[in-house]
Order: structure tokens, then C-alpha cells, then sequence
């Protein structure tokens, strides 16, 4: 997650799954490239945590103790309607049926990722969402071109 590192320094996570380890590793795998991670184990939590968090991307489990995670992306999003802000959302789940997939997008998250979680592409899926894809491409041009101007001086 070399590209990733530059620019998740400034980006600001809520991680919602009632599964510590899911919470841990996430954690450990956002705050090694300079995230800053929140994490909640419910809905309740998570929306008590963005009273004074306030969360570029939800990346959430669908099935949570207290109520799904559709239900906490309808509040998130309602939330933040009135803050003038709409938050990307990354929906985990454990369930690979497509209607789940199909359910998950149509409630409104971004981007959906069965489990067990892909850390690479749960990455990439973050950098895509936090608008950092079309800086990197734009970082590795210029690279790119200085390389070049160096290989000609």
C-alpha cells in the first residue's frame, strides 16, 4: 500500500462491524498508512461516535447486533444531509448472494466486499472513494515525466 500511505495521512475512517478482529485489523491496516480509524462494534455506537467524528468514508458489516447496516447507512446519510455532506460507504458482509450485493447497493453504499475481507482491494476500494485514484495518476505522470526530462539531461 506504498501510493495509498501518501494520502490516507488526512483521511478519516468509522469502521462498523460487531467483530473485533475485523475492527482490530482494519485498524491496524489504515493507521500503518497515516488513517485515522474510529471504530464502533454497533449501529448505536457508530452513531454516537459521529456526534463528534466526522468520517470521510463508513466502511460497515451489513449484519450488526443492534440493527443492519442499511439501516445505519439510511441514519448516516440523513445525518449528514444536514451537515451539507454525503460519506462514500463500503458495505461488508459475509453473504456472496447476488440479491445481497444487489440490496446493498440499491440502499445506497458505494461499494459492497464479501468476506473474508481482500485487504488489497478494501484498500483500493477506499483510495477510489476518497477521490485519491486520479491524484495518484496524476503523481505517477509527473514521475513519469521527470524521469524522462532526467534521462535526457
Amino acid at each position: 500500500m506504498s501510493n495509498e500511505s501518501m494520502c490516507f495521512k488526512s483521511l478519516r475512517l468509522l469502521v462498523v462491524d460487531d467483530d473485533s478482529d475485523t475492527r482490530i485489523l482494519l485498524t491496524f491496516l489504515f493507521e500503518l498508512d497515516g488513517a485515522k480509524v474510529m471504530t464502533a462494534a454497533s449501529a448505536d455506537e457508530a452513531l454516537k461516535i459521529m456526534s463528534f467524528f466526522k468520517p470521510d468514508i463508513l466502511i460497515s458489516d451489513i449484519c450488526l447486533p443492534d440493527e443492519d447496516g442499511y439501516s445505519l447507512l439510511m441514519k448516516v446519510r440523513n445525518l449528514e444531509a444536514k451537515r451539507g455532506r454525503k460519506i462514500p460507504a463500503i458495505a461488508l458482509t459475509a453473504s456472496a448472494f447476488e440479491e445481497e450485493h444487489k440490496r446493498a447497493l440499491l440502499a445506497g453504499y458505494d461499494i459492497y466486499q464479501c468476506k473474508p475481507i481482500d485487504l488489497g482491494e478494501l484498500a483500493s476500494a477506499v483510495t477510489s472513494l476518497a477521490g485519491l485514484g486520479q491524484y495518484f495518476d496524476i503523481f505517477e505522470h509527473k514521475q513519469g515525466q521527470a524521469s524522462s526530462q532526467e534521462s535526457f539531461n
